[in-house]
């Protein structure tokens, strides 16, 4: 293999030494252990109407959209699924992508170009991140969580074009943007604010409508809102919501959406029937946060040298510090019967890995009480 063989072993080896090798494990479709490390935030990704929702998609559209949305791969219900999620958010249009991913990656990249500028969020999704990498223009990092950190990088800038993306929620510790601020200040500025809503929709806002709702900002001009149906809507796929003229634009000029296959029915069926069940059933909302708060309670107890800062959103952050410490008590907390979330570099910064336990609104009481005894056996050792 010349060059690449050796050039693999060493790298390999390196993030081996640092506690970085990553392995996928399969799991079984019965799964008997508690998950605490999914996105599936509203419990409906086995929801029998979501479930049944996706299959019938499937019997009438068939397994796959046979081709970019542009050419075949549109059907109707794509276009009764952005017209649901536009409703929903109160956002004047939508546009579903093949993930979220992919609508980050065609949003940033269709708005900006050579002669704009970015203002990316020190904590940003690495779909942010990739996409103001890949949009050419001017990338600027700062702490969005400090409107005025922003606000002096755009009042710096020369370029006539800009857009500000952050995180509506933090997708590892779940701080909420300051997003009414940021907006005052891009307003003044006269930049487009770009929301990442990913682990807001259906987590926050009045019936799980989101951040921007939450802010009062749904609808705006200059904010541009994207999202995935795969976490609290427990299917699979992306959105874009914003003013019309701004879907229109992505449409003829965002290339993940061009020259991406459109998103498989059944991902469609699936999100559409689950945006219902919010809609219908808001309780589930209050229920994730009970469940999260129960799940702070438990960490904390289990590890009271530890802060575990009280929950805004889904997640519940635990920091260890160390890789290979955060990864052997995942292992424990498995053997256990508790699945957690696993966080290391680059995926957060060096020095606080952490796990990562996601609360879910159908976590029952049984659930909850296994949770409170294997953190109290996994992280009580730890905590000394």
């Amino acid at each position: 293999m010349g060059w690449l063989g050796a050039w693999l072993e060493e790298t390999a080896t390196a993030r081996a030494q640092a506690g970085l090798r990553r392995t996928l494990r399969p799991r079984e479709a019965s799964d008997p252990v508690v998950d605490l490390a999914s996105n599936d935030y509203l419990g409906l990704a086995r929801d029998p109407r979501v479930v049944e929702a996706g299959a019938d998609a499937v019997r009438t559209w068939g397994a796959g959209s046979t081709g970019s949305r542009l050419v075949t791969g549109s059907t109707r219900l794509h276009g009764e699924l952005e017209d649901a999620l536009a409703d929903f958010t109160g956002s004047p249009a939508a546009l579903v992508f093949s993930s979220g991913y992919t609508a980050n990656l065609g949003a940033v990249t269709a708005l900006t170009g050579r002669g704009a500028l970015v203002v990316s969020d020190v904590a940003a999704h690495a779909s942010l991140v990739d996409a103001a990498r890949l949009s050419r223009a001017r990338v600027e990092v700062a702490r969005c969580a400090d409107p005025d950190a922003v606000d002096r990088v755009l009042a710096a800038r020369e370029e006539p074009r800009a857009v500000v993306v952050v995180d509506g929620v933090d997708s590892v510790d779940g701080r909420i943007a300051p997003l009414a601020e940021l907006h005052a200040v891009c307003r003044a500025r006269d930049a487009v604010l770009v929301v990442d809503d990913a682990h807001g929709l259906g987590v926050r806002g009045p019936g799980g409508r989101g951040t921007l709702a939450e802010a009062g900002l749904a609808g705006a001009p200059d904010v541009v809102l994207t999202a995935t149906l795969s976490k609290s809507l427990g299917a699979q796929g992306g959105v874009v919501l914003a003013d019309r003229a701004v879907v229109e634009h992505l449409v003829d000029t965002a290339r993940p959406f061009i020259f991406d296959t459109g998103l498989a029915p059944a991902a469609a069926g699936a999100a559409l029937a689950a945006l219902e069940i919010v809609r219908a059933e808001p309780e589930r909302v209050a229920a994730l946060h009970t469940a999260a708060a129960t799940v702070a309670a438990s960490a904390r107890a289990a590890a009271p040298g530890i802060d575990v800062p009280a929950p805004t959103a889904a997640m519940v952050p635990v920091v260890l510090g160390d890789p290979e410490l955060a990864v052997a008590a995942a292992a424990a907390c498995a053997e256990h019967g508790l699945r957690a979330g696993c966080f290391r570099p680059p995926s957060v910064p060096p020095g606080t890995s952490r796990l990562r336990l996601t609360a879910r609104a159908d976590l029952s009481a049984g659930d909850l009480a296994l949770v409170d005894q294997v953190l109290h056996k996994v992280l009580g050792p730890i905590a000394g």
